[in-house]
């Protein structure tokens, strides 16, 4: 039913949803949601740009300013710090906390205890952002989501108001505390500072790694692990947030039916836009240094605070623009890329690690911001084509379906079982 509603050329995507959860109610079983993939498969494209920069070399968004970059580079790094930077890890995570909702479903259909799946699903992710970090890149998420996961397993059976209100008790204490710290620095001196801010003394060491060999790569990824891990209690706090809201909104059944709630969430996107935006410009002037040295610190902890109102904007927007018939050409177009989306993630790093480091070309630190995100886009393109090849074929992605075989311990039991959708 899914595949005739998304494909018929006549049929706008709201009709395709609402086709789709008729289905469910007729034969009870929970069919994939549309637009929670097509959601994944745009917050694809904020994490790539980001992780892009990230991996390019030591400027990267959030670190120290590269005073040889052209005027074109500082725009492009300025639009993706002011547009992406810190949003699309909290779209993820929002999806992975609603997700959780449909997993619990899963197994309950199937008469299975769903704590001993979660715990496995859990462990699988753990190892997969280990690798991930140790072998490709050191800004993984996926170590975060699967400790933080289990958070998400002890408030299984919580109510959504309790859920909600949790939510936000760690944004208000995360946000308080990251601000305090943030004031702090505007006491210091320029100079004191400026220091703060400057490229570590090991960065012509750091450099000569990527550029080397393979196992010079790992062990400058190991070199900077810890400071990696030491990050994730900083931004663990709006992770955890993201997580609770969409277990708040999953156990609701908010994106089974977002026609009900279009006003409420033109209502959200306008205020999530009057906060976030000016926030998230704050954050890319301060990183930029154009308001000196002593605002870097204060004005990514506001871009931090204010990030999850511009992702609510961005995710109620889409869910809008969805409904339309140019929006369900697009939402067509991403939702295979977000059917396999932990797939793509790893790929991209794989990709990247290839261009930049010495498993490959070893470019890093010698392509600008621009030629770095033009490179992101055509990765990005790619994806989309190979995921709707895939996805026309296959039920899952390769690595979602070997943590789907981690996760339930056994392997798919049926060609059918292995080669239909369900539910993510």
């Amino acid at each position: 039913m899914r595949s005739r509603a998304l494909r018929a050329p006549t049929t706008t995507w709201g009709e395709a949803v609402s086709a789709t959860a008729a289905a469910h109610a007729r034969t009870d079983r929970l069919a994939r949601i549309p637009e929670v993939d097509a959601l994944r498969g745009f917050a694809l494209l904020g994490i790539l740009l980001v992780n892009a920069l990230m991996m390019a070399g030591p400027y990267g968004p959030g670190g120290a300013v590269d005073p040889g970059a052209s005027a074109l580079d500082r725009t492009v790094e300025g639009i993706i710090q002011t547009f992406a930077v810190g949003k699309f890890y909290l779209m993820f995570s929002f999806l992975f906390g609603y997700s959780f909702t449909l997993q619990q479903d899963s197994a309950a259909r199937e008469g299975a205890s769903a704590v001993p799946r979660m715990l496995r699903r859990s462990l699988g992710l753990l190892v997969l952002g280990l690798l991930h970090a140790v072998l490709l890149y050191t800004g993984d998420i996926l170590m975060t989501y699967a400790l933080l996961g289990l958070i998400l397993i002890a408030a299984r059976t919580c109510s959504p108001g309790t859920a909600l209100r949790a939510a936000r008790i760690v944004y208000g204490c995360t946000s308080a505390f990251l601000l305090l710290l943030g004031l702090g620095s505007l006491f210091m001196s320029d100079a004191e500072a400026a220091g703060l801010n400057e490229l570590p003394a090991e960065f012509a060491a750091l450099v000569a790694d990527y550029r080397g060999d393979p196992a010079s790569v790992v062990r400058a990824n190991l070199g900077q692990l810890p400071d990696a891990l030491l990050a994730v209690p900083l931004m663990g706090g709006f992770v955890l947030t993201a997580f609770l809201a969409g277990l708040y909104c999953g156990k609701r059944r908010l994106l089974a039916d977002t026609g009900r709630h279009a006003a409420r969430m033109r209502r959200i996107c306008v205020l999530g836009v009057a906060v976030g935006l000016p926030g998230s410009l704050f954050m890319a002037l301060a990183a930029g240094g154009a308001l000196g040295p002593r605002w870097f610190l204060f004005g990514s902890v506001v871009g931090m605070v204010t990030a999850p109102a511009l992702t609510a904007a961005y995710v109620c927007g889409m869910l809008l623009f969805m409904k339309t018939a140019p929006g369900g050409r697009v939402a067509l177009l991403l939702a295979p890329a977000g059917r396999m989306a932990l797939t793509n993630y790893l790929s991209q790093s794989l990709v990247m690690a290839l261009v930049f480091t010495a498993y490959g070309l070893a470019l890093y630190d010698r392509l600008g911001a621009a030629v770095v995100a033009l490179g992101a886009l055509a990765l990005y393109g790619a994806q989309l084509a190979l995921s709707k090849h895939l996805m026309a074929r296959h039920r899952y992605g390769p690595v979602e379906w070997l943590l789907r075989v981690v996760t339930l311990a056994r392997l798919p039991r049926s060609r059918d079982e292995r080669r239909n959708p369900v539910a993510s």
